[in-house]
């Protein structure tokens, strides 16, 4: 696979590029997307051969054999992450937001206080807020290694005792940790304390850069399988998120009897191309694609990562998953506003501002690096350019 082939992805209705200077003042024309989760390569042939399948048959109606699809999720959660489960624990959703949402109205009620990790993936405040329950943000603390972690002293007086559920992301966006061994025993005991079902948000789970390797939370955490809920996708890996396809995977009886009763209400059903697309990523081709793709990432992470380094009063937090950079600002010493100013007017670069990620990212700014190395390498010139009076 050629990560460096250029793809434009102008008047493509790509949210990414041509929603950009709507939501950052930023053009296309002369601007590089660095904001919503989604990479710019161009798609594998194996999932081209997916889509012309379906062309090639002239026929969207009615159709069976989700259990391949079911099947295909097996397997790769089995190879790629070491969990065998049974295809009665999968429910498919429209992508994981929608998913998401449907674990809130499965477990909580309107009133109900769902805790988070903060800061963290911001449509999990949005999740929350539209099904009228309240966010307990319990900010994440970072080590002397500028890593954040979790610190659960400081949460057990936090807790206000409204808290049903714990909503986490692993690996964490926007951060790119990947919780250890540790951390997530030390997790399970903090539901135990708090009588709290934990809904783990692990979209990310494939992208996990050398040295590092993901937990998934049902495997890390078998003392609480009674209360954990995992949400997945092949949306992120494959970038195929326009195909609207996301799984829930609950492996307890009782709780998968509870979500059940709700995900029925609302008729949900899988999509053809979204089925017909997982099924053709989640296979030995795609998973070669995806050792390459982690490859290029973390090498886009490397180039970043040194530039960033050299502009005084930027902290770049070190990065073990994901494509999603995470840098603090607070050290330039400049407002919200200023430094805002100097990445969207003079660098020309929409990247997600941290303040809408909760508690703690105030002062941050994510950087998208699932994109052609050339415009990683030209964000960096133009970074150091807008900040070159710190130097």
């Amino acid at each position: 696979m050629n990560f460096d082939e250029p793809v434009n992805r102008v008047g493509t209705h790509s949210s990414k590029w041509d929603l950009m200077e709507r939501a950052f003042g930023v053009s296309p024309d002369d601007g590089l997307a660095m904001w919503i989760a989604d990479m710019d390569f161009k798609a594998p042939d194996f999932l081209q051969a997916a889509v012309q399948g379906l062309l090639d048959k002239a026929n969207y109606g009615y159709f069976s054999g989700v259990e391949e699809f079911h099947n295909a999720v097996g397997w790769w959660m089995q190879n790629r992450h070491g969990w065998a489960i049974d295809p009665k624990w999968i429910f498919t959703t429209y992508g994981l937001g929608n998913g998401i949402a449907l674990t809130l109205h499965a477990f909580t009620d309107p009133g109900d206080h769902i805790a988070t990790f903060t800061p963290v993936y911001h449509e999990f405040q949005v999740k929350i807020e539209k099904t009228g329950r309240v966010n307990t943000q319990l900010p994440l603390k970072q080590d002397p290694d500028g890593l954040y972690r979790m610190d659960f002293a400081a949460y057990d007086a936090m807790m206000t005792g409204k808290e049903k559920l714990l909503l986490i992301s692993s690996p964490h966006n926007p951060a790119g940790r990947v919780w250890t061994q540790q951390e997530l025993t030390d997790l399970a005991a903090f539901c135990q304390r708090h009588d709290l079902l934990l809904v783990a948000d692990e979209i990310h789970h494939d992208l996990v850069f050398s040295g590092h390797k993901h937990l998934t939370a049902a495997l890390a955490m078998p003392e609480i399988l009674d209360r954990i809920v995992v949400t997945t996708a092949a949306s992120k890996t494959f970038n195929i998120a326009g195909a609207r396809t996301g799984c829930i995977i609950v492996p307890d009886d009782m709780l998968r009897a509870r979500f059940n009763v709700c995900f029925k209400q609302y008729d949900i059903s899988p999509n053809l191309l979204g089925t017909e697309l997982t099924k053709a990523a989640y296979s030995p081709e795609g998973a070669s694609y995806v050792d390459q793709l982690n490859t290029y990432l973390e090498g886009n992470y490397r180039i970043f990562k040194e530039a960033m380094d050299t502009i005084p009063g930027i902290s770049f937090m070190p990065m073990q998953a994901t494509y999603l950079s995470w840098a603090n600002l607070a050290g330039t010493g400049m407002e919200r506003q200023e430094y805002h100013d100097r990445i969207y007017k003079v660098a020309r670069i929409a990247a997600t501002p941290g303040h809408d990620l909760g508690k703690g990212g105030e002062t941050f700014m994510r950087f998208n690096l699932g994109t052609q190395r050339h415009n990683v390498i030209e964000a960096t010139q133009r970074l150091k350019d807008a900040f070159s009076d710190l130097q």
